[in-house]
């Protein structure tokens, strides 16, 4: 009878009144100490977590207590968290569309009863994945949405179609979206979006066949300048004019004739280098924004020194780090704790 004066049962198993209060259990973790612990696991390795919270909150926790609760909450992560909260909208805005790639180093090994060494540091398989970034931002703002997926071109494609539907995206939206003029970047923006989205090509990855035939023209210290001046003001005819004569000779490898391959990509792509336009409209005529997104959402924390990542986790993570980046962080603690 004395153990029950200063505990109660609740759910069926007796505990004390403070853990109640305070949410938390015997060897256990707040609410509080996980969300700081996932927070900090979000930007740093785990073992550097462990450090921060010792020297900033005074509290000891286990080794690899960090790793697995930021784990776990990166698996629970839903779409519904990372995808921002909808602001529908009737005007006919204009959008912002860019999808890019980024390499991220996976591993796998074989798994536990699998016929094989017992060792399962010996079966240990070390690839690269591709990581497809999405961004979408209503044009005359600033801060934009992600999504990233492992899966294929369709899935990214999807990722981009249900940031634009949250973001306001409707029949009168046109898209205004930038590439590197990859195909599949064209077809997963033009699947969704149909006509109402152009796809011109970055300018400056265009930029890239003048300094391919910078050698060429050394000569002429503003040969570059004036292609990308006649480039912006519409006047691409003399831009393949004067990459003409530097164009390598058929026998030359494609891999190896970036002029050659430049001049034709020019001439094959009618309609997808009008930056004027968009020079005038106050747009971005290039892809660096989805490029430098790479930085922040993906490689800060999954391209670490000497980190490698199961497929199961890198996506957890790369969920875990696009809801942050979305604003959903306090939308998923806060449906935790409900």
């Amino acid at each position: 009878m004395e153990e029950q004066t200063y505990r109660t049962k609740e759910g069926g198993k007796w505990c004390r009144p403070f853990q109640s209060q305070a949410g938390i259990s015997c060897r256990g973790y707040s609410t509080w100490l996980q969300r700081a612990l996932t927070d900090l696991g979000a930007d740093v390795p785990s073992a550097q977590v462990r450090e921060k919270i010792r020297e900033h909150d005074g509290i000891g926790i286990a080794n690899g207590a960090a790793a697995t609760i930021t784990e776990d909450h990166a698996r629970r992560i839903r779409i519904t968290d990372r995808t921002p909260e909808a602001r529908p909208t009737k005007e006919a805005l204009t959008w912002i569309a860019e999808i890019d790639g980024s390499l991220i180093p996976m591993v796998e090994t074989g798994k536990a009863g699998d016929e094989g060494p017992r060792d399962r540091r010996k079966t240990r398989h070390l690839f690269w994945k591709e990581g497809k970034l999405s961004m979408i931002r209503r044009a005359g703002e600033v801060a934009p949405t992600f999504a990233v997926t492992l899966g294929d071109a369709a899935a990214a494609g999807a990722d981009i179609l249900r940031l634009a539907i949250a973001a306001g995206f409707n029949e009168r939206s046109p898209i205004h979206g930038w590439g590197d003029g990859a195909v599949w970047i064209e077809d997963q923006r033009e699947r969704p979006f149909g006509a109402r989205c152009k796809d011109p090509v970055d300018f400056f990855h265009v930029c890239d066949y003048f300094e391919a035939a910078k050698v060429c023209a050394a000569h002429d210290p503003n040969w570059i300048e004036r292609q990308k001046d006649c480039l912006k003001t519409d006047r691409l005819s003399a831009v393949l004019t004067a990459l003409a004569p530097f164009q390598e000779p058929d026998s030359v490898p494609s891999e190896q004739a970036p002029v050659r391959g430049g001049y034709r990509d020019l001439i094959n792509r009618p309609g997808q280098f009008d930056y004027p336009a968009a020079i005038q409209a106050g747009l971005p005529i290039g892809s660096g924004e989805v490029e430098s997104a790479h930085r922040y959402v993906i490689q800060k924390r999954l391209k670490l020194p000497g980190a490698w990542w199961t497929p199961e986790n890198a996506q957890a993570m790369l969920n875990l780090c696009v809801t942050r980046a979305n604003g959903g962080r306090d939308r998923y603690w806060d449906a935790l704790a409900a």
